[in-house]
């Protein structure tokens, strides 16, 4: 749900902008498509498919909801960095690093249950 909120909150900035527009709002719609909508997206699509497969119930666990959670976090910071200039490294940082702990979040929950066997 949180991607898809992404896809439909990133569709105003991006490349087809009026000329006037501002650089900032331009780059905040890239990473809005691309750290919120394809990260979360990616994340769900992964998730949702080990637990298919690997024969678990549909379900998000807490330690799902915590994945999400951090690229939703990195996202949000990313696109923050575009509009506040004195703490852009900061933010990057901390961007990274929640979008780091995400995915690092999906290998330790995950992992297990893509190299064990099936339920």
């Amino acid at each position: 749900l949180l991607g898809h909120l992404r896809v439909d909150g990133a569709a105003g900035p991006g490349p087809r902008e009026p000329a006037g527009e501002a650089p900032a709002a331009r780059t905040a719609g890239i990473h809005a498509w691309t750290t919120g909508a394809i990260g979360l997206m990616t994340l769900a699509v992964m998730t949702r498919a080990t637990r298919g497969h690997s024969g678990r119930p549909l379900t998000a666990p807490a330690s799902t909801v915590l994945i999400y959670a951090g690229a939703f976090v990195a996202a949000v910071l990313r696109i923050a960095a575009t509009f506040l200039p004195e703490v852009t490294v900061s933010l990057l940082a901390a961007a990274g690093l929640a979008w780091t702990l995400a995915f690092s979040g999906f290998a330790v929950a995950y992992g297990p249950m893509l190299l064990g066997p099936r339920r």
